[in-house]
């Protein structure tokens, strides 16, 4: 090498501008004789350890050279220097190690098919020959240089500049004798116009508490996990025939400590698991605990999608949560958000000085509605990224499934804009977004067995969750925003008027049947001005109890998987407020404490009988009896299973209807296990006793058999037939409780 080429690549080095600081830095040969490098700004004195050999300082840099014979520096050779306060440090050269990351995985990751590319990009713990470390990698393809920036070299990156891995736009670092624990960032100079850019870790996976954004390195997980019978049953579980009934949580505002303090996740594990449970839900359902950092966008504009959240714990603590959930039968889903990224500047926005993550056209690539920037999901490395976090998240966590934000968004080009950028066919849709959703489901039920991913999709999409080989998206449910819509509208009127629009009920089953449907009253309908449950229910605070009451009910009853957001099950009065906590308080009060029974119970009846869950998702779990009693806004329907009928009666007016005839579909007994007008819930206990009714040989409403009922006022109650022993026992509990 000649003297010039020597001084350009030195020059540059001092410059932080080189992008193989490799080959500059370091042991090299140099004709007979050997030669080592290192970088030391305001650094007085460098001397590598192995045989104390004092280092030359180059003219005019802070660049240290050695040279002498081959063989008397070893190939892994530590470094002792003096800082300008005459402190004393000795650290093995990180350029006297070879490239870490293997040709396979960087293969991989740039066809887009690396499902686990968070075991090498970013930080990680290693051995290499010998010497402890950290390996540090990440992707900037538009980069001049790059460097590991931290608390460990005073922020400074021109100490630490890292190998480029060639075209796949991958650039690595092993830093020898890093401890755990270490903040740091990447400092990115841009190859075209040399602007630099400070960047937390697209892969990290911890961070500080926010306001502050440094990604921080942690050792590889050891957790002890003690849920193996949960993920052996999950496998092998029908979920399409279980019964599932969801509790939407967001961690910070559910409960916090004496002084309003966030609580650990150890903590908010036991107290959710022992409310859950009593409550008689299947799983929770958390929304974004992925690092953000800003309260108020509820983890929805996420920058540490490979990090749980620093506001409850570390990763550890998040896995304990997990653990303890499923060591108590309880599952949990976490929701999810691939359709966009917050304008953060130690975000993902022009990670490496140029649009990277997001797609560099604003019309496709920027949310105009949330001010946040959209995924360039034609780009290999970005679909993988998403589709690595997948597999991060259900593998390292132990998640049961994650709920898709936001899945229509992604689906169309044209979704809340005016100016809009059509597909290569003219089209509306999103081909790229497409295809990345049905990768990620054959990715994630091909990985994970018994796992659930569920679209928030709120319109007629086709086939959202039939299988990707049969031309469907592939997501396992989607949450049916329409009948939420529906019945919320229906809800909200006067029951003087409820007879005009009693299509609003029933158009819901003219399409039950085409998706798997999930029924959510989720946190989006209590927030922003919509008012709570509670207060979105019309009349007196009898009739406000009385309609959700009657709600509640015909919601686990209709065809469905079941969501219920935190604080709708007791009857919260003002809306949802992440900053603060819940209304618990308001359970001192006898009208919320029979809500939170009556959810109890619909929970129980729901999971202990087939008729309501076994065929959710299919017509034969369905049929009308009566549903063209407009004038009296009545609705009877019966629910079933191969070996169970249920019986279902709801009157939307607050008027009792006393020897009301409706048809049954068999003989016998019947007996009314549930009445959601019971004073046991609060209401005024009209119904039809604790006693057996027997069906008539009467013919009605099409139906072979019939009742003369009474039908409490905004009430609904559901009727057994008496069947076994063990069935009716385990029905009629629920009926003694309200009887009691």
């Amino acid at each position: 090498m000649s003297r010039p080429n020597i001084d350009s690549d030195l020059r540059k080095i001092v410059e932080a501008r080189h992008h193989d600081p490799f080959s500059v830095l370091g042991r090299h040969p140099d004709g007979e004789q050997s030669v080592v490098r290192a970088h030391f700004p305001d650094c007085i004195q460098v001397t590598i350890a192995e045989g104390e050999l004092p280092m030359q300082r180059i003219p005019d840099t802070d660049i240290f050279e050695w040279r002498g014979a081959k063989g008397e520096v070893p190939e892994r050779y530590r470094l002792i220097w003096r800082d300008k306060g005459h402190h004393e440090h000795i650290t093995h050269d990180p350029y006297g190690f070879p490239p870490q990351l293997s040709e396979f995985d960087l293969h991989l990751f740039g066809e887009g098919k690396h499902w686990h590319a968070y075991r090498f990009l970013g930080a990680h713990p290693r051995v290499v020959d010998g010497v402890g470390g950290v390996l540090f990698a990440v992707w900037a393809p538009n980069a001049e240089r790059v460097s590991v920036v931290g608390d460990f070299n005073r922020w400074d990156g021109r100490i630490h500049p890292m190998r480029a891995r060639g075209a796949t736009g991958v650039w690595e670092l092993f830093i020898p004798d890093l401890e755990l624990g270490a903040l740091y960032k990447f400092e990115i100079r841009n190859r075209h116009n040399g602007k630099v850019f400070l960047k937390s870790d697209p892969y990290g996976q911890a961070f500080e508490q926010r306001p502050k954004t440094s990604s921080i390195v942690v050792e590889d997980s050891r957790f002890a996990w003690q849920d193996q019978a949960w993920m052996a049953t999950r496998a092998q579980t029908e979920w399409l025939h279980a019964p599932l009934s969801i509790y939407e949580v967001h961690l910070g505002s559910w409960q916090r400590g004496w002084e309003g303090e966030m609580l650990n996740y150890r903590e908010l594990a036991k107290r959710l698991v022992d409310y859950v449970r009593e409550m008689g839900f299947s799983h929770i359902e958390l929304m974004p605990i992925t690092e953000h950092p800003y309260d108020p966008s509820w983890g929805y504009q996420t920058t540490g999608y490979y990090a749980p959240t620093s506001r409850f714990g570390n990763p550890e603590d998040f896995r304990w949560f997990v653990d303890y959930c499923h060591q108590h039968d309880i599952g949990v889903f976490l929701d999810w958000v691939p359709a966009h990224f917050p304008k953060d500047a130690h975000g993902l926005a022009w990670f490496d000085g140029e649009p990277l993550y997001e797609h560099g056209d604003p019309r496709r690539g920027e949310h105009l509605d949330w001010s946040t920037l959209i995924y360039n999901y034609k780009r290999n490395e970005v679909k993988n990224f998403l589709l690595s976090n997948a597999v991060y998240w259900l593998e390292e966590f132990h998640l049961d499934g994650l709920r898709v934000d936001a899945v229509a968004s992604m689906l169309y080009l044209d979704y809340s804009r005016e100016d809009w950028l059509p597909n290569e066919y003219g089209g509306r849709e999103n081909l790229e977004a497409i295809d990345f959703l049905k990768e990620l489901n054959k990715v994630v039920h091909g990985e994970h067995p018994g796992v659930l991913v569920m679209a928030e999709e709120s319109t007629a999409w086709p086939q959202v969750t039939q299988p990707t080989y049969l031309g469907g998206l592939g997501f396992s449910i989607k949450w049916n925003m329409g009948w939420m819509n529906d019945t919320l509208e229906y809800m909200a009127r006067d029951s003087i008027h409820r007879h005009y629009h009693q299509g609003e009920l029933t158009f819901s089953m003219i399409y039950a049947f085409t998706e798997n449907f999930l029924l959510p009253f989720s946190h989006d309908e209590v927030v922003h001005g919509k008012g709570s449950m509670l207060n979105k229910m019309p009349g007196d605070e009898w009739q406000r109890f009385g309609n959700l009451r009657l709600l509640y009910t015909y919601m686990f009853t209709h065809p469905g998987k079941k969501l219920l957001f935190m604080g709708t099950e007791f009857g919260q009065g003002t809306e949802w407020d992440a900053s603060g906590v819940l209304d618990w308080y308001v359970l001192d009060y006898p009208r919320h404490q029979g809500l939170q029974k009556l959810v109890k119970d619909l929970n129980r009846l729901y999971a202990n009988s087939g008729a309501l869950h076994q065929y959710d998702f299919d017509s034969r779990g369905f049929a009308w009896i009566d549903c063209n009693d407009a004038q009296n806004s009545v609705l009877v329907y019966q629910r079933r299973s191969d070996k169970d009928v249920m019986v279902i009666a709801l009157n939307f007016t607050p008027i009792p209807r006393t020897g009301y005839r409706i048809g049954v579909p068999r003989d016998g007994a019947y007996l009314e296990v549930l009445n959601s007008d019971s004073e046991y819930y609060g209401g005024s206990n009209m119904g039809n006793g604790p006693g057996l009714l027997i069906a008539e040989e009467q013919p009605w409403m099409n139906n072979p058999y019939s009742l003369t009922l009474t039908l409490p006022p905004l009430g609904a109650i559901l009727l057994k037939p008496e069947g076994p022993l063990e069935e009716v026992q385990t029905t009629a509990a629920v009926a003694e409780n309200q009887h009691a």
